[in-house]
């Protein structure tokens, strides 16, 4: 005969011998009096042996009872604890990473089947977002930023500096005929909604910022860089969201003049679990990639 009760008759029994009420326990468990009383009558039947003396003024466990207490509460402890080592394991495998969707759509994501196939056990998660996360109240664990590194409450490792520089496809370089920062005076520019990036670096090289004038706006500046993909302008790029176009050569640098940005990208995450094996795995990972990006990213001459 199989002695082994159910886990719904062994939370009950602990539920009724702590409260010694089957009525307190029905509402602790949302149960109702009765199906308490029937679990209670079949795990009694089940041991051959009465757990429960009824009085008048409620229940007393028997001395039967009283030995099976404990080890029914072992029990329930150690499934608990199972069921906590599962869900631990589970959350240590997911990773859900927050970016800005430039980063993503231009940077991380043609990557990922890398880090897949190397990381197979991390369950990777992607958020792509404008805003900065609250690592306190966001189920975030890691973000990557653009900005000034400034962020003393978190962990805080630089992923890559960045250069701005005008790209373009090979075929609109070569019909356009440019080798100066004074052709792209001519050229149709590709804006994106910081206009003044383009008067900028014009200023930077001696050219009437004029010439900036000209050229359509995008809301984001992968948008820009596709569009110069595309053949219709030349875009102002930041280095780091232009690289994987000109390792395929969709795009090439038409002139060697390039502006360092004031800002970076920024690995971040929470002090804590700064050392946690999924963060650590890609972190390196991220790192990794942007190292080997430098020989199209860094300003040309440079190494």
């Amino acid at each position: 005969m199989d002695y082994l009760p159910s886990t719904p008759a062994l939370r009950t029994f602990e539920a009724a011998a702590r409260l010694l009420n089957f009525t307190r326990a029905a509402e602790e468990l949302s149960l109702t009096q009765g199906a308490v009383s029937h679990q209670m009558r079949e795990l009694e039947a089940l041991l051959g042996v009465r757990l429960f003396e009824r009085k008048a003024r409620g229940l007393l466990l028997t001395e039967a009872g009283r030995t099976y207490l404990p080890y029914a509460r072992e029990a329930l402890e150690r499934l608990r604890a199972g069921a906590e080592s599962l869900r631990r394991d589970r959350r240590d495998r997911v990773l859900t990473v927050t970016m800005s969707p430039n980063f993503a759509n231009k940077w991380l994501v043609p990557r990922l089947g890398d880090f897949a196939d190397a990381h197979s056990e991390i369950d990777l998660r992607i958020s792509a977002s404008r805003q900065h996360v609250d690592f306190a109240t966001d189920d975030i664990d890691l973000g990557i930023r653009h900005g000034t590194g400034d962020w003393p409450h978190l962990h805080v490792t630089r992923l890559c500096p960045e250069w701005y520089f005008p790209v373009c496809s090979p075929a609109f370089a070569a019909e356009a005929s440019i080798t100066t920062p004074f052709d792209l005076a001519h050229c149709r520019l590709l804006h994106d909604q910081e206009r003044t990036r383009w008067r900028e670096w014009f200023a930077a090289f001696g050219v009437d910022e004029a010439a900036t004038r000209q050229g359509p706006i995008f809301s984001d500046t992968s948008l820009a860089i596709d569009a110069a993909v595309a053949g219709q302008g030349v875009a102002l790029a930041r280095s780091a969201l232009a690289t994987l176009d000109l390792k395929a050569e969709r795009l090439i640098r038409p002139v060697t003049a390039s502006v360092p940005a004031p800002i970076a990208y920024w690995i971040v995450c929470p002090k804590g679990t700064a050392e946690q094996p999924s963060i650590e795995a890609f972190r390196a990972w991220l790192q990794s990639e942007a190292e080997r990006d430098q020989e199209v990213a860094l300003p040309i001459g440079e190494t």
